[in-house]
């Protein structure tokens, strides 16, 4: 029987569908990091960030009218997440996030760690630092600030672009195989979650248009899908 291709390899990484122009799985992801943390599991639990590609989904660059009018709603869930408004002049805003998401892809080889800080640092680039990271020699200069990746064995990976692939089976899986959003969350046990945790609506039109308001925003969903997986790396190992 052919496993779900949504979920993890193994019972220590948790699987996180997402796009990196997205505002919640931003928020997702730094709650992700922080909720391992205080939860001691560094080293124990590890990050596949899979590809969520919205420009795929919706055949359009993801706008940003509706990107800033996220910023101040969803940063005040969690302002430790790092958010500033794009400052730069408009031509200078990203038009693509297929590079950086075919970086972090690409950054697997080396190894989970090295791809999740990769992740990491280029959503804070873009999120809390203004910086367009569909370039290349921005990826590449997010990749050496993490101090996890091998930046010229990265680069080797983007300029003849081994993980293209990656990216785009990711994009079929998530088109054909039901996951519903960026972020989506899946456990090895097929436990999964979309949007961990926060429920939005939008208001006076769609995303690009109207503004979100949140409904609901529940936090502790982290701690217990951590906490989850942490029992299942102990079922599996008895």
């Amino acid at each position: 029987m052919n496993r779900d291709p949504r979920l993890p390899d193994s019972p220590d990484t948790i699987v996180v569908f997402s796009d990196l122009n997205c505002s919640f799985a931003h928020l997702a992801v730094y709650r992700l990091h922080e909720a391992r943390r205080r939860l001691g599991l560094e080293g124990r639990l590890w990050f596949d960030h899979r590809c969520f590609p919205l420009e795929l989904f919706n055949r359009t660059v993801n706008e940003r009218p509706g990107v800033d009018s996220e910023v101040s709603v969803v940063g005040a869930l969690d302002p430790g997440a790092g958010w500033r408004l794009w400052q730069g002049p408009d031509w200078t805003y990203p038009v693509t996030m297929l590079p950086p998401l075919e970086a972090v892809q690409a950054a697997k080889a080396q190894s989970l760690h090295a791809s999740e800080q990769l992740d990491l640092a280029l959503r804070r680039a873009f999120w809390a630092e203004g910086r367009c990271i569909s370039l290349r020699h921005e990826i590449l200069d997010v990749a050496a600030s993490t101090g996890a990746v091998d930046v010229e064995a990265l680069a080797e990976a983007l300029d003849d672009g081994r993980a293209r692939r990656a990216v785009m089976d990711q994009f079929e899986t998530a088109r054909h195989g039901r996951v519903d959003c960026s972020p989506h969350v899946f456990l090895y046990d097929g436990t999964d979650v979309a949007n961990p945790g926060v429920r939005a609506r939008w208001v006076n039109g769609d995303f690009g248009v109207g503004f979100p308001v949140i409904e609901a925003d529940d936090p502790t969903v982290y701690t217990d899908l951590l906490a989850r997986a942490a029992e299942l790396i102990c079922e599996t190992a008895a």
